[in-house]
């Protein structure tokens, strides 16, 4: 027997009240009992998965496959990005950046070009692989600034946030463009111009106002220069080179991607080795995995660093994020349970018929269903997939069905908390604990999707009022 051949018979009201006591059973066994965030994790998810009537057999399975398939993204990404960021950071490289963003900004306006930094990596590279390439030179700034690492930290992590979830070539919002039978381009622009003023409230001041009332040390997770590093730094264009190199070899593949799914490449073009190949360089663990070994070369080898310290170094760089690698795994599990027994789907049938204006039932459907599951991705893609019968016959216009998108991509990123493995990643690389993860990380990616909701709205409206002209046909990008 499988998954597939097992139907789930609760009602919808049971499914979510097992789903609301296993979080709040979570949270006793964290933050009040102590008990390792990992043990917990797996813990609840087994007791999630029998309470919800998955069979014996399948429970093991079905958690492990939601363990696993967390892993498969993440574990790659994070163990090459701290490699990477270790290398950075111990050869002086962070420290660097950060002497050229505070002379170029200063002092004061450094969390700005942080963000601003991260907003652009953010474009082509997925949340967590851009989180830990930035979190060396995030953590060499606040080292040479003080403060708190939440003055600092937030901003970044709230831009690849933003770019991740509003535009594309981001899955989320590529998916429901699909489904809403959207123009790309029109997504594109509508993302980005809810997506830069959501960053400036919900992260670049949020951040500022949070780094004033909680004080957060400057981990030590991916290492410190030594003295002899910052006596002879690497020069400021081999570092930048070396960051930049996964950002051009990721954007290589989407842009192939792109100019293949638009049709502007000929038949048959995307079958040959040479355009395959191309594409490979740039995803995103390949491209990890050069800029590792162009580091090592340029920021080891080429300065006098013996093979045996390189070694040692990404050795070093992999035993402080095995927790974080764990951790997260853990939270895919559970929310992979989440969505094995059915809570989403019964989430999602319970306020299809809801009766409220389209735009907002997508905004609250696709919440509902990030709160639920956990994943943005899943939220965003599952409420598109529900609508798109309704949008689709509603004949809006192509300004409308981009801010539809938006909106969907609004709800699917409030309230991370523990079935995201997002709330993990980030908890766990700034060393805080699960209240204040809560307290910053929760409450920014909420105040991300009830202001981006309101930005789209108010896009909608002006394409539903007065109309806005549509671009030639030229124009169109699918």
């Amino acid at each position: 027997m499988t998954l597939d051949d097992w139907t789930q018979t609760l009602p919808a009201g049971a499914l979510l009240g097992i789903a609301l006591a296993a979080i709040a059973l979570l949270l006793v066994l964290i933050i009040w009992l102590k008990v390792h965030a990992f043990i917990a994790l797996v813990l609840v998810s087994l007791i999630t998965a029998f309470a919800t009537g998955i069979p014996a057999s399948l429970i093991v399975p079905t958690a492990v496959s939601g363990f696993g398939s967390t892993l498969g993204s993440v574990a790659l990404l994070v163990a090459l990005g701290a490699m990477l960021g270790r290398i950075v950071e111990t050869s002086g490289g962070a420290k660097v950046l950060a002497d050229k963003l505070v002379s170029v900004f200063g002092e004061k306006r450094a969390p700005f070009a942080l963000g601003i930094a991260s907003l652009i990596f953010g474009f082509p590279i997925f949340f967590d692989a851009g989180l830990v390439v930035m979190l060396p030179v995030v953590f060499a700034v606040a080292r040479r600034l003080g403060g708190s690492l939440l003055l600092y930290g937030l901003p970044a992590v709230g831009a690849f946030s933003v770019m991740h979830v509003f535009l594309p070539p981001h899955p989320g919002p590529v998916s429901a463009a699909t489904f809403f039978e959207a123009n790309v381009g029109y997504v594109m622009i509508v993302g980005l111009i809810v997506a830069l003023p959501t960053w400036y409230l919900s992260s670049y001041l949020f951040g500022i106002w949070a780094g004033k009332k909680w004080q957060l040390p400057i981990p030590t997770i991916l290492g410190q220069a030594d003295e002899q590093a910052e006596a002879n730094p690497p020069k400021f264009g081999t570092v930048v080179l070396t960051l930049l190199l996964p950002l051009v070899l990721i954007f290589l593949n989407t842009g192939l991607d792109t100019l293949n799914r638009s049709g502007a490449l000929s038949d048959g073009t995307a079958d040959q080795t040479w355009f395959q190949l191309l594409r490979m360089l740039g995803e995103t663990p390949v491209a990890l995995l050069l800029s590792v070994i162009f580091a090592a070369v340029v920021l080891g080898l080429a300065r006098g660093t013996s093979r045996e310290k390189v070694e040692r170094l990404m050795e070093g760089a992999l035993g402080p994020v095995c927790s974080v690698i764990l951790i997260t795994g853990a939270g895919g599990m559970f929310g992979g349970v989440l969505r094995s027994s059915g809570i989403g789907n019964a989430l999602a049938d319970s306020l299809d018929g809801i009766g409220v204006p389209l735009l907002l039932a997508a905004f609250l459907i696709a919440g509902a269903l990030r709160i639920a599951q956990g994943s943005a991705t899943v939220a965003l893609t599952t409420t598109a997939g529900l609508l798109a019968g309704p949008v689709i016959a509603a004949g809006y216009n192509e300004w409308q069905l981009a801010a539809l998108v938006t909106t969907v991509a609004a709800g699917s990123v409030i309230a991370s908390h523990v079935n995201d493995s997002g709330f993990w990643l980030v908890g766990r690389f700034f060393n805080m604990d699960v209240k204040t993860t809560f307290k910053t990380w929760t409450v920014l990616e909420t105040l991300l999707g009830l202001i981006g909701f309101g930005l789209a709205a108010i896009i909608f409206a002006i394409a539903s009022s007065f109309g806005w002209p549509a671009f030639p046909a030229g124009v169109r990008a699918v």
